[in-house]
């Protein structure tokens, strides 16, 4: 059995729809980076998976802005300048680590990073936790059940004799 040309499977580029600042949707596309950045970003992302994983800061150093910004002008590419001058912080942030879920994993990783701001395994970030709170109280009020009332301190079948009453006979 022969091999087929490689490439019919592997994804060379990403497309993502972004709003940028001035709220007009664009799509970035991000291009499958050089052997040589790939080898980068995934000695880059495997020294920050040890390090979550209880490694030792010694052996993983975190990386100063600068670096930070690098791995990303990597995983960006050519889309690197005109997502950053089209983007706020956060949403330039959300495309390079899609782009770097896709880039070390694979593109069901970064379509699920896209869409919930996690990466897979990890704890839903704080604005799901919240709306899953609301929903589920939303749950519970909409319940019609009645709640048992309380007997604390009072006995059945027993009248109280009201101030200034005489008490029954």
């Amino acid at each position: 059995m022969a091999f087929e040309a490689l490439g019919a499977f592997l994804d060379d580029y990403l497309e993502l729809p972004v709003a940028g600042r001035d709220g007009e949707v664009r799509t970035y596309r991000i291009e499958d980076p050089s052997a040589e950045d790939g080898i980068r970003i995934e000695r880059i992302t495997t020294m920050a998976a040890r390090l979550a994983a209880g490694g030792s800061v010694d052996t993983a150093p975190a990386l100063d802005d600068d670096e930070e910004m690098d791995l990303y002008r990597m995983c960006l590419g050519e889309a690197y300048e005109p997502l950053r001058a089209d983007l706020s912080w956060g949403r330039f942030r959300h495309v390079a680590l899609t782009a770097m879920m896709w880039i070390t994993a694979d593109r069901e990783t970064a379509e699920q990073y896209w869409a919930t701001g996690n990466a897979p395994g990890k704890a839903p970030n704080r604005e799901a936790r919240r709306s899953a709170k609301r929903a589920s109280s939303a749950k519970g009020a909409a319940s019609t059940t009645k709640k048992r009332a309380s007997t604390s301190g009072t006995r059945a079948g027993s009248a109280r004799p009201r101030k200034g009453a005489a008490a029954p006979h």
